[in-house]
């Protein structure tokens, strides 16, 4: 299971280590770099798809860690930016910056707990760059870290520092034109368990708030996806958004019927037959998909 990539900013090399060594149990999360500046961490976000970023806020001179943010605004697909600070004072100023979390560091681990809590929602909704099969496990070296072991840090010229860029992108560019085999299961979660739900076995997915509730013929688990990229995953195994709230699976449809104001719904299969309605500017799509 791909793990969320995590860039360490600051100035302080000590600092880092200890952000690195408090990120370790979060088994979600993969340290892959760490910047003393916003201009290096800037250059390996143009790399490396990093999905958060952990920050200290004041990172460099003149200029602080705002500036990442800013200069992160309007991407798609943008990383969580956790700020680490020494006091509170400039928490408003980084949230209305769209920063997920404002930490006073050094911090509890009660505190940094909640902050993994967020992280760990924000993965859930965010689109990861997954491993390519058979490539080497880049996490290893993390997995068999103890005090024992030391990182080896060295400073980088100008022309070294853009060799190692240019490798980083090769090698995401690589995991890009590898596709990695899909398993046609849906992972959720039920009381402490990970159940994987076969695509086939779905009937549709209802929207609640950021949620979604995944039915099957047998049960419905609630899920910390959200429509949209559940959408963008199952619509090449033969799903259809029929409404904002909807998303169903076409081989369990069993009929389409027209009701009074020129409005739709459909049936789907199951012990209990479901009603779904079909949004009105949707319904000339199913119709061709369908072959209608």
């Amino acid at each position: 299971m791909p793990r969320l990539l995590t860039l360490i900013v600051h100035t302080d090399p000590a600092t880092r280590d200890d952000v690195r060594r408090s990120l370790a149990p979060a088994d979600f999360l993969q340290v892959l770099g760490e910047a003393a500046s916003v201009d290096e961490a800037i250059s390996l976000l143009e790399h490396v798809p990093y999905g958060a970023v952990i920050s200290g806020l004041d990172i460099e001179e003149p200029g602080d860690g705002f500036e990442l943010a800013r200069k992160l605004a309007g991407r798609k697909n943008k990383p969580a930016i956790v700020y680490l600070a020494e006091e509170e004072s400039r928490a408003f100023e980084a949230f209305e910056l769209g920063a997920m979390d404002y930490i006073l560091w050094p911090c509890t681990k009660e505190r940094l707990a909640r902050t993994m809590d967020k992280l760990r929602q924000f993965k859930a909704h965010f689109k990861l760059v997954p491993v390519p099969e058979g490539a080497p496990d880049s996490s290893y070296a993390l997995e068999r870290f103890d005090e024992g072991e030391q990182t080896l840090q060295l400073d980088l010229g100008e022309e070294e520092q853009d060799n190692f860029l240019s490798a980083l992108r090769q090698a995401w560019d690589y995991t890009r034109r590898v596709a990695p085999v899909e398993l046609e299961k849906l992972a959720v979660s039920l009381e402490g368990r990970t159940i994987l739900i076969p695509y086939t076995k779905v009937i549709f997915v209802e929207a609640v708030e950021d949620y979604a509730y995944v039915h099957t013929s047998q049960e419905k688990y609630l899920t910390s996806y959200r429509l949209k990229n559940l959408e963008e995953r199952l619509k090449p195994h033969r799903f259809f958004r029929v409404h904002r709230k909807y998303l169903v699976n076409l081989d369990m449809v069993t009929e389409i019927a027209s009701l009074p104001g020129s409005n739709f719904m459909l049936r789907t299969a199951g012990k209990t037959r479901i009603e779904l309605p079909i949004s009105r500017r949707r319904i000339n799509e199913l119709k061709q998909m369908l072959g209608l």
